[in-house]
This record gives C-alpha cells, structure tokens and sequence, in this order.
C-alpha cells in the first residue's frame, strides 16, 4: 500500500514522514542527548525539524550542536534577540504535522498538564493544531508517582500521544521503568501514525454529539448530563485519519480542533434528526453518540411558567427515533454505528437496539461501571455487533474513540 524504506535501526517502516514539518521539544534530562539521534532518524526519514528546547534542556545539550543537525536555529527563548525579534509559538504550532516532546521531563509533563506557559515550549505545545507525541524520561520513582501518572492521563484525555517508556539502566545507576523509549522506535511510532493516518480519507463520517434540549418554556426545559466528549473525541479521531467530519453537536461547552471537522449546532431533538438526515445521504458512514431526549413537551409555554398552588403537569410526546431512521434509509455499503448507555440488563438491552435499528454495531456503556457515562474523562465500552461482543478496559475517551474508530474501518472495509 505504501512505499517502504529501511529503517534507522534496519527495520523496514513505512516512509511517511517524507514531507512533514516536526517541532522536535526538548527538556532538561540528561536523555537529551539521544536527541541528536532522533534528529538524524527523521531527517533521513524525509522530515524537516524545529527544535525547541527549554533553558534546562540547554544544560545537557547546545544549541549549536542541533542546528549543526538541523540546520536551523534552534528556538528556546520568546524573543531570539534583544532588538525585539519574536519567535511565534502560534506560527510553529501551525507549521507542525507533529510535535514531539522527547525527552519529557516530570516538570514539563506537569506544566503541559495544567497549562503552566512558563517557557517557549510549553507555548508552543498549547498553540499546536497538530498531533503531540510525548516520551517521558525520569527516574523510576518519580514516573510512578501517582502526580506523574496523573498528569500523563491528562494529557492522554488531551488526545496526546504517550510514548512509554522502557525498562533498563537509568542515570541514577537504578534499574527500571523511565528510560526514555530509543529513538528508532519514536521514529517507527510517527511512521505507523501517519501510515494509518490516512485509512478514512475520501470518507465523509456524520457524527453526533452531546444532549437535546427540550424546551418547556423560554427559560426551562428537558436534558440530561451529556457533556459531549466521547462524541468530540469521536470526531477528532475520524478527522486525523482523513475523514470529513460533520459534527451534529447539542448544546455543549466543548470546542473542536482539527480544521476538516464541520459542526453543525442544535439544541432540540428534532433539530438534530433533520441535521443528521440531511448529511447522512451522502456520507459513507454516521456514528451516532449524542444523548438524544426519548420525550419532548407536547406544548411549550411562550412565556415562563410561573409557580403555583397546584402541581404542574406536563404532557410529553415521543421524540424522533433518529437511530431507527437513518437504519432505515441506509443504503449498501454504509455502515451505521449506534450507542447504548445503560443502567441494567446492558447487553439485552444493546443487542435489542442494534437489530431494531439496523446497525452494524452498537457500542455499549453502563453506569454501573465507575469512571464511565457522563461528564468522565474516561469511558468503559463494550462494541457488540451481530456476531460477537468486545469488552475493553477502562480507558480515556480518546483512546475509546480510536478503538470504536479502528471498528468503523473495519466495517467500511
């Protein structure tokens, strides 16, 4: 499928780095040095590199000696010069097909954790569209402190890419797990991404997100606690393999990122069945996340309902069944993907809505499982078609989306 190229360590990857713009972040590790490896393995590559570098950084390896490699200068400082000249963080970070942060300190994790833009790398990390790759290097106690694992599952629920890293003989003359990952296998990383990053291209995905409100009165009205991530996420990950994404959002305070998303905004159940019909003729496939309310008032006040001594008693109709609408429209060779958030008997209840509406698969949560459903960072699914079901762990919703999204491919395969 693609062409191959040998590899810095002499195992064949696939080349597709040639072309792409890296900023290459270093911090203060004495993992430093294996920068320059680094540099070299993707310039062979076909990549064009930025290094940007904390004044830490500048204590384990020189400037000089990685615009020797790159043959750029290398950036540190938000002003290169005294006469004013500035290095933007918000060109670099529109520059970059990739941002990779190797070595990453405990301190620099924690400051892109909580975006503590003390330095022109963290800058630059807060200011970059593109994907971020982040190889940690520390001592072994330090990387298992809860503090750092903690952050490193921020950055995961950012979307970030962490790099683990190995096990072995550490500058502290200890043996264990916080040695930087080596350079070839970063390399190999960039390459496997970009190779798959690509597997939805010419794709158009309608994805939709969040909840409905159903209007009571002016100031009042039916929800529920969607905050919209999973179907973001969901977005984001069909977006960086090279999908065009229509994102059906409900009302949510969640922004997207990647330019090829287009976000539709609804408030009501009804507004986002007409969205999704709309777009769902021509796409090749919709993912259908979005908590959507099952009942909407009949009639809604023109003005605010005022409190009384009698009981207030609101007649509600059934929704438009969006799921059951799009499976019936759905034409060969388009997959349809449902969701199902459930209290009790989750898998009856999943594999009961995956015939009757016609999907190819229905990815089930349960709020019994602590961490997952609503306003969680972290999701637990369970993605059961009509042959078999598929458990997964507890994770942070942008790795459930790149699960969910690698079963959409599947399917459209």
């Amino acid at each position: 499928m693609y062409p191959q190229s040998k590899g810095i360590a002499g195992a064949f990857v696939f080349r597709m780095l040639q072309g792409k713009n890296i900023i290459l972040g270093i911090s203060g590790s004495i993992a430093a040095y294996k920068a320059c490896i680094l540099i070299r393995g993707l310039i062979k590559a076909g990549a064009e590199v930025q290094v940007v570098i904390t004044p830490a950084g500048k204590e384990f390896i020189t400037p000089i000696t990685l615009s020797a490699l790159t043959s750029k200068p290398v950036i540190s400082e938000f002003f290169a010069q005294r006469d004013g000249t500035w290095n933007s963080h918000v060109d670099l970070g529109l520059w970059a097909d990739a941002m990779v942060i190797a070595p990453a300190t405990a301190a620099t994790i924690g400051k892109m954790a909580n975006g503590i833009a003390d330095n022109m790398l963290i800058t630059t990390y807060l200011s970059c569209k593109a994907p971020v790759f982040v190889a940690p290097a520390m001592d072994l106690d330090m990387y298992a402190h809860p503090s750092t694992q903690k952050n490193m599952d921020v950055l995961r629920s950012y979307g970030n890419h962490i790099i683990e890293p190995a096990t072995g003989f550490l500058a502290s003359h200890l043996v264990g797990k916080g040695r930087m990952e080596e350079p070839e296998n970063i390399i190999k990383r960039l390459e496997e991404f970009f190779a798959s990053n690509q597997e939805l291209a010419g794709k158009k995905v309608v994805i939709t997100a969040g909840p409905t409100y159903e209007k009571i009165d002016p100031v009042r009205f039916i929800g529920n606690y969607s905050s919209g991530k999973m179907g973001f996420a969901l977005a984001e990950e069909c977006a960086s393999r090279g999908a065009e994404v229509v994102l059906v959002a409900g009302p949510v305070q969640l922004d997207t990122k990647h330019p090829s998303i287009r976000r539709i905004n609804v408030e009501s159940a009804g507004e986002m069945a007409e969205a999704a019909k709309l777009e769902f003729e021509s796409a090749n496939a919709a993912i259908l996340c979005a908590a959507v309310a099952d009942f909407t008032p009949l009639h809604t006040a023109d003005v605010k309902l005022k409190r009384g001594e009698e009981a207030l008693v609101l007649q509600l109709k059934p929704t438009q069944d969006i799921a059951k609408g799009l499976g019936e429209a759905k034409r060969n060779g388009q997959v349809l993907v449902g969701f199902a958030l459930e209290t009790n008997n989750e898998a009856d209840n999943a594999k009961g809505k995956l015939e009757r509406k016609n999907l190819d698969f229905i990815v089930l949560n349960s709020l019994n499982d602590a961490g997952a459903g609503f306003q969680h960072d972290t999701n637990k699914i369970t993605i059961i078609d009509k042959d078999k079901a598929t458990e997964y762990p507890l994770k942070p919703k942008s790795e459930v989306a790149a699960d969910i999204v690698d079963r959409l491919v599947q399917s459209l395969a």
